[in-house]
């Protein structure tokens, strides 16, 4: 049996060649049915996760908190007058514009530096294994960060430290005159004697309210030898007896020294001269000392510092927001390092050859090629950080969980807290379902032209 030749008839039971000019058709196109059955599973899987929540969430809004009476509008009316969810819209407002702008901008400054150092890819780990940590972990780390005491807050500790550098701490935090020691609080935390001292006789200032523990170690309180010259001499001591006994005003055996407390005289207003104690308490002042009244200033007895509240209602919403930013600029900055390796380093050295800084290279070069890639990033954290929950439940304390409400903590909050009103909490759903919708719709167009 002979066989077809080329451009002649094809062999019986053999399909022939394409004919020139003819479409061809893939078995997709034929067989429609086929990918429909394909897509099914996937279909029916969106539908129930998707897709029916958004219905019966847009459904439920409407009625009341028993799902049996219609309310209509009630729950979005509650939206806009309720205190607390309008706390959570504007701190949803304040996330959308602090902390994805954040992310980016430290992801760029990132992606760009690493490139000028040495072990850009270790740096590159460091920064981006935050993102390994979950919300839930992180939360608990920067609760601790951020606790108030500086013994266990690192955040505060690190404050106290910096403080402490440029400013001088108190002596005895908490100490105060004896009553009837002749000292007078004269404003400000200060006390001043009220007779003026006199060089025949040394000055003793008595003060209680220093806690026992703190004189642990301290040296007994010694009488003050009379100063030379003229001069105004006494003894700064805690005027107390462990056990009871000894006589006020005077300095008994085993009673305890204020070292380091600083006395000041003064005349007509003025400080004439200043002395600080030693360590069994003693002070000189010179001659011109005599006849002046004493002060002990209230720098001796301020409380030591103690940080900043973190977690108090002023600061517990940019808190939260650096520990998102400490998470999430590792992401930022991978992503704009893969863009940037793309960048074609011949219109960087143009820029360069033509006349142009480092700064202007940056600015007009680098960042204008980096468009697309920053507005990945920069959309994409703003749909992640309208639906922020986990950090804001975990880090923010019940005081003040309030002030650092946003709308998905709210949704919770509303849906199965204390009082749970699932229409108001479908309605919140619905609000960020509306709030996210833009923000697709303009990465899909976004999309749509880059595939142009």
């Amino acid at each position: 049996m002979s066989t077809a030749t080329a451009g002649g008839p094809a062999a019986p039971g053999r399909p022939g060649p394409p004919v020139p000019g003819t479409p061809r058709t893939s078995v997709v196109r034929t067989r429609s049915w086929l990918a429909g059955l394909f897509l099914l599973p996937a279909l029916v899987l969106l539908g129930a996760l998707v897709v029916y929540p958004i219905v019966y969430s847009v459904y439920r809004s409407f009625f009341d908190a028993a799902g049996t009476g219609f309310v209509g509008l009630d729950n979005y009316v509650e939206l806009f007058t309720d205190d607390g969810i309008l706390t959570a819209i504007k701190n949803n407002a304040i996330w959308v514009a602090v902390a994805p702008t954040a992310c980016t901008a430290l992801g760029l400054i990132f992606a760009v530096l690493t490139e000028r150092v040495r072990w850009s890819t270790a740096f590159k780990l460091i920064v981006f294994m935050p993102m390994a940590i979950s919300m839930l972990a992180a939360g608990i780390i920067f609760r601790l960060v951020y606790e108030q005491d500086p013994d266990r807050g690192v955040a505060n500790a690190i404050w106290v430290g910096v403080h402490d550098t440029f400013s001088e701490a108190s002596a005895w935090p908490g100490a105060r005159p004896r009553p009837n020691s002749g000292l007078e609080e004269t404003g400000g935390g200060s006390y001043t004697t009220a007779a003026a001292a006199d060089a025949a006789d040394p000055a003793n200032l008595p003060l209680v309210g220093v806690p026992p523990q703190d004189l642990t170690g301290v040296a007994d309180a010694e009488p003050a030898e009379p100063a030379a010259d003229g001069g105004v001499s006494g003894t700064v001591w805690v005027d107390f007896a462990r056990g009871g006994g000894g006589e006020p005003g005077v300095i008994d055996p085993g009673e305890k020294a204020l070292a380091g407390i600083k006395v000041e005289a003064v005349k007509d207003g003025e400080v004439v001269a200043t002395a600080t104690t030693a360590e069994n308490g003693t002070y000189t002042l010179p001659a011109e000392a005599d006849g002046a009244r004493l002060r002990l200033p209230a720098s001796n007895f301020t409380e030591a510092y103690n940080g900043v509240n973190w977690l108090g209602p002023s600061l517990i919403t940019p808190a939260i927001i650096a520990s998102y930013v400490w998470m999430w600029a590792g992401f930022a900055m991978v992503l704009i390092a893969a863009g940037l390796a793309g960048v074609p380093r011949e219109l960087l050295e143009a820029a360069r050859v033509d006349g142009a800084n480092e700064w202007q290279v940056f600015r007009r070069v680098t960042v204008p090629l980096l468009a697309p890639v920053l507005a990945v990033v920069l959309v994409t954290l703003m749909i992640n950080v309208l639906k922020i929950f986990d950090l804001v439940y975990i880090i923010a304390p019940g005081a003040t969980q309030s002030d650092a409400n946003v709308l998905a903590l709210q949704l919770y909050l509303s849906s199965f807290g204390t009082g749970a009103d699932q229409g108001v909490g479908s309605a919140i759903a619905v609000l960020l379902l509306l709030l996210v919708v833009p923000v697709m719709i303009f990465n899909i167009r976004r999309l749509r032209r880059e595939r142009r």
